[in-house]
């Protein structure tokens, strides 16, 4: 099996030039033309091997996949549109090449379909696997998403169903703890793990709603990091509080018959890398979205003044709880 040493940096290099675009890249940096009038939206995210892939859970194609996913959905999260990626690889030289050329290709296979190229990078070797996406898009100047546009008496949007990626994660590292779980209900979680949809389907059909509605402000971010932690990075960076139904939070069909409710609530608050987006917005908007979405769309919760995040059960079969940054993951923390 040739490995990376074995060709070296030039050798590597011409080899993934194939998945770029032949009359971008070539140069000491890609050129990308942006529309008129747009504003350049850049975002930046570093995988490292054992913490965000693993050959346990993921093959090469879906690490790529979910590398590329990731960096779609912070683009989606302020609602632009991609441009290209450029992207930056750490390897040790005893890596096969067959193994980069395979995390390419599951790279191209998520950005073909938002015609998204990859325009250039860098590889460097480093005693452990990393790989570092750099994702440009554009977007209208007064369209973009921020976490710090939530006002008091918006309505939280969820875009779809949360858990099913740590759920799916659950599956392949204990696989033995879904021998209830129907078969295609497991395919769907775990896929939902290795092949995440970043949802950039969801910005023409948010638009489309607020032109019909003028003067409208949305705020949102992803829930790549847990739905817990999208609620509440929106509500501090906004200056406001929330209350949310645990009830109203969609979740996969297999967790009703599998997980006990403590569990299907702690994979759906904090399991995180769903890539769903979460959005505040005025409630007669809010209703028309989830209806056009549908697939798991849900209206979860109401914006409030003051600082508090509280999970509230209008039933009182789940103890109120307030949200904090400190349950989910945290790169460092204790």
């Amino acid at each position: 099996m040739t490995k990376v040493k074995d060709i070296g940096e030039q050798g590597l290099l011409a080899r993934l030039q194939r998945f770029c675009p032949q009359e971008i890249i070539g140069d000491d940096a890609a050129v990308l033309v942006t529309t008129p009038g747009q504003s350049l939206v850049v975002t930046t995210d570093v995988l490292v091997d054992d913490v965000h892939f693993s050959n346990v859970t993921t093959s090469p194609e879906d690490a790529g996949w979910r590398a590329a996913a990731a960096n779609l959905s912070d683009l989606a999260a302020m609602g632009a549109s991609p441009l290209g990626i450029a992207v930056g690889l750490g390897l040790p030289g005893d890596v096969s090449v067959s193994w980069v050329e395979r995390l390419y290709q599951g790279m191209t296979e998520c950005l073909q379909r938002y015609n998204t190229p990859i325009v250039g990078g860098d590889i460097v070797r480093s005693p452990v696997t990393t790989l570092s996406i750099t994702a440009f898009g554009q977007a209208d100047p007064s369209r973009i998403i921020r976490r710090s546009a939530a006002q008091v008496g918006d309505a939280i949007v969820i875009t779809g169903i949360h858990g099913a990626s740590r759920a799916g994660l659950e599956l392949l590292l204990h696989p033995e703890i879904g021998q209830n779980v129907k078969d295609a209900e497991k395919t769907a979680l775990i896929t939902a793990h290795q092949r995440p949809q970043p949802r950039l389907d969801v910005l023409p059909i948010l638009w489309k709603i607020l032109d019909s509605q003028s003067k409208i402000s949305v705020a949102g971010m992803d829930s790549s990091d847990g739905l817990a932690d999208a609620i509440v990075q929106i509500c501090r960076a906004s200056g406001v509080g929330a209350i949310v139904e645990a009830k109203k939070i969609s979740l996969p069909v297999a967790f009703e018959h599998w997980l006990t409710e403590e569990q299907a609530l702690n994979y759906t608050l904090y399991g995180g890398e769903d890539f769903e987006l979460v959005l505040c917005l005025p409630t007669d908007a809010a209703s028309a979205l989830v209806e056009k979405l549908g697939r798991g769309a849900a209206i979860i919760g109401t914006i409030i003044s003051g600082t508090k995040v509280l999970l509230h059960d209008e039933k009182a079969e789940i103890p109120d709880q307030v949200l904090t940054l400190s349950q989910g993951f945290q790169h460092f923390g204790q």
